[in-house]
């Protein structure tokens, strides 16, 4: 039986390890190449949204990982949902965005949902899943979107600290209100490890290894 495989379009090179190895825990018989382009999640951050050009470009990128021989194509960038989900349309394989398993098991795990983020163009488009998801699946749910303001630049300018201090303290508030918390992007999920077992008393769901756990199961 020919081995499955599997590529992934990261919008940062950071990603490429994070991937590599969930793949190797969860996918260790599946072929795996990525596509790395940061221009993307550059632009989105310029221009504060996902332009028409972006999204053609995410589209061409997922055509081209259809071309190089994947039979299951990951998109790891919650940003380009919008773009990611008309790609997913034109190419003849199973084309998933990175936050979609994560949004799924949040709707099932309670009915009311935080969202996290610490930029305004990721915590849109999760909140937006979030909320279609929750129509598929024919739930109600009371949704609170709360932006880490600040963290992220103090995480480009290489103050990981003040990022992580930032998002833990937004983590910790939101927990008291909400049943569970989705995090809009992957880098945030490092904060979730440094809580205490206290802090943590509501599931806190990142993105990358439910994704990939989905996968497996799909490809059993």
């Amino acid at each position: 039986m020919k081995a499955k495989t599997l590529g992934l379009i990261h919008t940062s090179a950071t990603l490429v390890p994070v991937f590599q190895n969930l793949c190797t825990q969860y996918l260790p018989d599946v072929k795996v190449f990525n596509i790395v382009d940061d221009s993307l999640i550059k632009d989105v951050i310029a221009r504060n949204e996902l332009t028409k050009l972006t999204s053609r470009r995410v589209v061409d990128y997922v055509g081209s990982a259809e071309a190089a021989g994947a039979d299951f194509i990951l998109v790891t960038c919650s940003s380009i949902g919008a773009a990611i989900e008309a790609a997913a349309e034109l190419t003849g394989v199973p084309v998933l965005r990175v936050d979609q398993p994560m949004a799924d098991l949040a709707v099932k795990t309670g009915k009311r949902i935080g969202v996290i983020a610490t930029l305004p163009t990721t915590l849109g488009p999760t909140s937006d899943l979030v909320k279609r998801r929750a129509i598929l699946a024919g739930k109600e749910i009371e949704l609170t979107s709360k932006l880490c303001d600040g963290a992220f630049e103090a995480l480009m300018s290489g103050n990981a600290a003040q990022h992580d201090e930032m998002v833990a303290k937004a983590l910790i508030e939101l927990s008291a209100v909400v049943d569970v918390i989705v995090l809009a992007q992957a880098s945030m999920s490092r904060v979730v490890d440094g809580l205490s077992e206290e802090q943590k008393r509501i599931p806190i769901l990142a993105s990358p290894a439910l994704a990939i756990q989905h996968i497996a199961d799909l490809l059993k």
